[in-house]
């Protein structure tokens, strides 16, 4: 009878310590899926356990914590920049508007026409980086809305190709198309996914090696949809794949080319939006990029 008696309290107590394994196994795992607000109920759990409990409802507060002060931090410098650039755009688009109307007068003196057009010159680039650091803010914060509807990417991308043909061929570079036959859906937002190709070619347009092929290709691969964007790059590129996504970062480093550095991190925002990714290769000179999404089937 002691003997069993025994049995049964041993028996008790390791379903009371499995059980709190498991409750404290449960905990961790919500938490580690991104459930930061997950806590362990500490009020059964034996003694042993019951300090590894408060260590871990510990640990996900500080990381709640630390989440809600990033994006509270992220709002601030999205809100700071939105403002800051609606201050500069009022008087730049009066000196883009002015700069025109003088361009159109008959000036004979021509170190003023020399003047006039790097006023212009400066003016349009001032008003681009000011549009590409509110689209930054916008795109990072993830308040930008999305509107995803089945697309063919093949003629998307020939599209956006064309666009940039006579620019392409302007820098004595040679585009290369590749779509398959059949048309690729993908569900994304045609006006977004148009931008993201737009950036990807400007990227290419500035930093090509002239005299070569640029390659624009759909290929599909298990599943997914990928276009992928090949050129050589005229300058070394010591940064890699990973880095050239970041905020006014640029593969230029001597920065001798126009640009913010801001067009391949808005190009990876918005692909990340539409449930899609963006991967950047370096390989020596070759720059390689990747968009991907998923591909979906379309019924008649």
């Amino acid at each position: 009878v002691i003997f069993l008696m025994e049995g049964i309290v041993l028996a008790a107590v390791l379903i009371w310590y499995g059980a709190a394994i498991q409750r404290l196994e449960n905990t961790a795992r919500e938490i580690a899926s991104g459930n930061l607000s997950a806590r362990c109920d500490l009020t059964l759990l034996p003694p042993g356990l019951r300090s590894f409990g408060e260590k871990l409802n510990s640990g996900a507060e500080g990381m709640e914590k630390a989440v809600e002060e990033k994006i509270k931090s992220e709002r601030f410098k999205t809100e700071l920049i939105t403002n800051v650039s609606h201050d500069i755009k009022t008087p730049l688009t009066s000196i883009v508007n002015f700069v025109d109307l003088m361009k159109k007068e008959e000036i004979e003196n021509e170190k003023v026409r020399e003047y006039l057009d790097v006023l212009d010159r400066q003016s349009a680039r001032l008003k681009k980086l000011t549009e590409d650091l509110v689209e930054s803010a916008k795109a990072v914060s993830g308040v930008l809305s999305v509107e995803l509807a089945p697309c063919d990417a093949g003629v998307l991308l020939g599209q956006a190709v064309a666009e940039y043909q006579a620019q392409l061929e302007e820098k004595g570079l040679t585009p290369c198309l590749s779509v398959p036959e059949e048309p690729c859906y993908i569900m994304a937002d045609g006006k977004k996914l148009w931008r993201v190709m737009d950036n990807l070619l400007q990227n290419i347009v500035k930093y090509a090696l002239p005299g070569t092929r640029v390659y624009a290709s759909l290929e599909e691969n298990e599943g997914k949809a990928e276009l992928v964007f090949r050129n050589i790059s005229a300058l070394p590129i010591s940064l890699s794949g990973e880095h050239l996504t970041e905020r006014f970062v640029r593969g230029d480093l001597s920065r001798n080319t126009e640009g913010s550095g801001l067009g391949l991190s808005i190009a990876q925002s918005l692909v990340e939006l539409q449930k899609g990714k963006l991967t950047l290769t370096v390989d020596g000179d070759l720059f390689k990029a990747v968009v991907c999404f998923d591909r979906i089937q379309m019924t008649d």
